[in-house]
């Protein structure tokens, strides 16, 4: 049976930068946690990163690729740069999905860590631009397929073509 990884917060782990879920209510979702196929992680937290912590941003809306490269930053909304706990949690999230032979993941959008599709700009004025999380960005580049929360029926069918 395939594993995915998913970010804890879409399971109800109250581990967001503000201290709260964001819980998925999808169907699917539910049955392949009763099924047993999800690996619930947080990047952030593995990271070490506390809850609640200071909101943070990838520097100018670069992207995780930048991130991990070097060319970017993430940094808090006090000012801190907390890019190594970033991508210490997103070298973390690869060695769970290597360890469970995770080849799907369905990760937060938006999250400076697990956005899919965008990221915060970087100002902390909820502008959002086109890019990937440092997790994404890790996770994408070994090869791990990730969808969002609101693809999941995109990631029904890729999970189709991985058990046949």
């Amino acid at each position: 049976m395939e594993k995915i990884l998913v970010s804890a917060c879409l399971m109800g782990r109250r581990v967001r930068y503000d201290g709260g879920a964001k819980t998925s209510s999808d169907t699917l979702l539910a049955r392949w946690r009763e099924e047993g196929r999800l690996v619930p992680f947080c990047p952030e937290v593995e990271g070490g990163l506390p809850i609640p912590r200071p909101a943070a941003e990838i520097e100018g809306g670069a992207g995780g690729a930048a991130v991990l490269s070097g060319a970017a930053r993430v940094l808090a909304a006090d000012g801190s740069d907390v890019t190594a706990a970033f991508v210490a949690g997103a070298r973390a999230a690869l060695d769970a999905a290597r360890a469970a032979g995770v080849r799907l993941a369905v990760l937060k959008e938006g999250s400076p860590s697990c956005g899919t599709l965008a990221v915060y700009d970087g100002t902390f004025a909820g502008r959002r631009v086109a890019g990937q999380g440092v997790t994404t960005a890790l996770l994408e580049g070994e090869g791990i397929r990730v969808f969002t929360e609101e693809q999941i029926i995109e990631a029904a069918a890729y999970l189709r073509t991985l058990e046949t």
